[in-house]
């Protein structure tokens, strides 16, 4: 794994200030901001970066969620649990953290909105990274007689595989946790069983599966992806809220390169597939959607449907127009991906700015 260069020095210092100048803003604590900002300039020149308080930290992640342009849920986002694991170096400590997270997240179904922050990048050191997408997700099994499994996670379990991980070759295998430092060989484990909040997906008047059993994970933690917060880059920083229904009906289940569940539904309903014009995959969806939704809540787990998701978001738009701060958003993914035009986002625009701090894609580690 290739080690990031390391930010121009006057860059970051400009990035530094903007952060904290903002950020005493917010806390009407805009005197504490020239001292601090010529303590990290000091830092910066003598270390080629600067260690953000637990402060600055906690409010950087909160506004990272808060900037998130592709997310839908940010009405919450004051109130995101950050955890510092600043510090943990060591692979083995840093995957029990990991571990720690799924289950205090899960929260035994009233699910903690919540970060685990790593080291930053830093110059001339080892940088962190998790190969997981996100720290749940079922494994991809290419056979001779099709895919078994999540077609998306198929390169990353050929990876874990090669790594020595052995599936069962189920439909629903936990794939393992990946960490690596630096250019050192990966280091893996099995997540146990027993800490993670699973839900069976049942309808609660019709069988849509047949004999395959369908079930989901009810955490949704995005392992991927970095936090910048004042030019500083955590790479290594897994985060999670909540599912909104859609995401596993409409996306996860029903996606074509995913579970592909809608001709298994549609077969079960007795509906008519051989013409579009019957909308089957309109009312498979519906169903298959209302069975996330009933199955969630009928096994205690926390899940917004897409319609309360939207009516959340108008007050959080709302919230920060109080605020005075301009709401930014990619119209594409806030929309959710059934009825969208029954929801106000859709016929409005959003600016799709990015404001700092937030999350980044980052190129795959394997």
């Amino acid at each position: 794994m290739k080690q990031q260069n390391s930010p121009d020095k006057h860059y970051l210092l400009e990035e530094a200030a903007t952060f904290i100048r903002n950020s005493c803003a917010e806390r009407n604590a805009e005197a504490e901001a020239e001292p601090r900002i010529r303590d990290a300039a000091i830092q910066i020149e003598a270390q080629g970066y600067y260690e953000h308080t637990w402060q600055e930290l906690e409010q950087g992640a909160k506004a990272a969620w808060r900037n998130s342009n592709k997310c839908i849920g940010r009405l919450f986002w004051d109130r995101l649990q950050v955890i510092d694991g600043r510090g943990i170096r060591r692979e083995e400590e840093i995957v029990d953290k990991l571990l720690e997270h799924i289950k205090k997240a899960a929260n035994h179904g009233k699910i903690q909105p919540m970060i685990t922050v790593f080291d930053p990048h830093k110059p001339n050191q080892d940088s962190l990274r998790i190969w997981n997408h996100q720290l749940l997700r079922y494994a991809g099994y290419e056979t001779a007689d099709g895919i078994i499994g999540d077609p998306d996670s198929i390169e990353f379990t050929k990876a874990c595989i090669e790594l020595g991980w052995q599936g069962k070759g189920s439909h629903f295998d936990l794939l393992p946790l990946v960490v690596q430092k630096g250019n050192k060989p990966p280091y893996w484990r099995e997540i146990p069983s027993d800490i993670v909040l699973e839900v069976p997906i049942e309808h609660d008047k019709y069988s849509l599966f047949g004999n395959f059993e369908v079930k989901w994970y009810g955490v949704p933690i995005i392992s991927d992806m970095s936090m910048e917060i004042g030019g500083i880059v955590y790479p290594c920083a897994p985060f999670n809220g909540w599912y909104m229904g859609t995401e596993i009906g409409a996306r996860n289940l029903a996606d074509e390169k995913r579970y592909n569940l809608l001709p298994l539904v549609a077969e079960s309903l007795g509906l008519d597939t051989k013409r579009n014009s019957s909308l089957w995959k309109d009312e498979a969806m519906l169903e298959l959607n209302k069975a996330v939704l009933n199955s969630f809540k009928k096994h205690g787990v926390n899940i917004v449907d897409h319609h309360t998701a939207a009516s959340q978001f108008r007050i959080f738009e709302q919230k920060e127009q109080m605020a005075g701060r301009k709401v930014t958003g990619q119209w594409s993914w806030l929309i959710p991906p059934m009825s969208p035009s029954a929801t106000h986002i859709f016929h409005k625009r959003y600016d799709n700015t990015l404001i700092k701090p937030n999350y980044f894609y980052q190129s795959k580690p394997f």
